[in-house]
């Protein structure tokens, strides 16, 4: 075959392939529309999941500390994955990569340090409180 008819023939199967996606796309689309029950109740629109009915709404208020941890991992999970990638390339980065990546570490372990010392790793309430009362008496005291 020629070169012509090779190019000419790869457009053909790739147009034949996205001609499968979209008839595909319309018969999932379309086919239980027209096979589909039509039968309408009044429990129709509620949702259902694995056999038990839902008490109650769906919107349910989350603490900010969940969004804190959330925070908390990502920031060291990027630390996990820049440590990951030094220690793979250790042999190319040396001692100067070591050093890089010491001052690394020390920068995040003084955010970690500083983030216990104010306080954002209390979870319970009654730890904050006696913490804020310590505090009060400490700078009430001098």
């Amino acid at each position: 075959m020629t070169p012509d008819v090779m190019e000419t023939a790869s457009y053909w199967s790739f147009g034949i392939f996205l001609l499968g996606i979209v008839g595909m796309c319309c018969f999932m689309l379309f086919v239980p529309y027209f096979l589909g029950g039509r039968d309408w109740g009044r429990a129709k629109n509620d949702p259902f999941e694995s056999g038990i009915v839902p008490q109650g709404g769906a919107r349910l208020r989350v603490s900010a500390k969940f969004y804190l941890v959330a925070m908390f991992f990502v920031i060291f999970d990027v630390e996990a994955l820049f440590l990951y990638a030094w220690a793979i390339s250790i042999r190319d980065v040396g001692w100067l990569g070591f050093i890089e990546a010491a001052i690394f570490i020390f920068v995040l372990l003084a955010g970690l340090f500083y983030l216990w010392r104010v306080g954002a790793l209390d979870w319970a309430p009654e730890a904050r409180r006696k913490r804020a009362a310590r505090l009060a008496a400490d700078k009430k005291a001098s």
